[in-house]
């Protein structure tokens, strides 16, 4: 691994490293399920089974992996209940709930567009 030496300022520092994790989270979050799982969970704790109930055509290596990701990247929040079978169950936390209402901005605007979105594609295909 190489490292390499930053000379600018340290507030220049603070804004590649700000916008170097942007992409990263960015990336994690660009795909369909993990919106759905952020909205699906919303002030609810749910367990796994229900999640994937919830979030439908979700396979449960598709729903491991992201709820993984979520938490790694501190959205939501999983607990591990000492019992047999184990109860798992997943909340969303402060910054879950926070993107969650990016989320329902993000709806909101489709439901808004969605006319205009359909006649351009109609347009576009021809």
């Amino acid at each position: 691994m190489v490292t390499k030496q930053y000379t600018g300022s340290p507030d220049d520092a603070d804004l590649r490293r700000a916008d170097s994790l942007a992409r990263e989270i960015f990336s994690d979050l660009a795909n369909k399920w993990a919106l759905l799982i952020v909205e699906a969970l919303g002030d609810r704790t749910l367990r796994f089974g229900e999640l994937r109930d919830l979030v439908e055509g979700v396979s449960h290596k598709m729903l491991t992996q992201n709820l993984r990701m979520l938490e790694h990247n501190g959205l939501i929040h999983r607990e591990v209940h000492p019992v047999v079978p184990p109860r798992v169950e997943y909340t969303l936390t402060e910054p879950g709930r926070a993107l969650r209402v990016t989320i329902d901005g993000m709806c909101d605007w489709t439901h808004r567009h969605l006319g205009h979105i359909e006649a351009a594609r109609r347009r576009s295909d021809g």
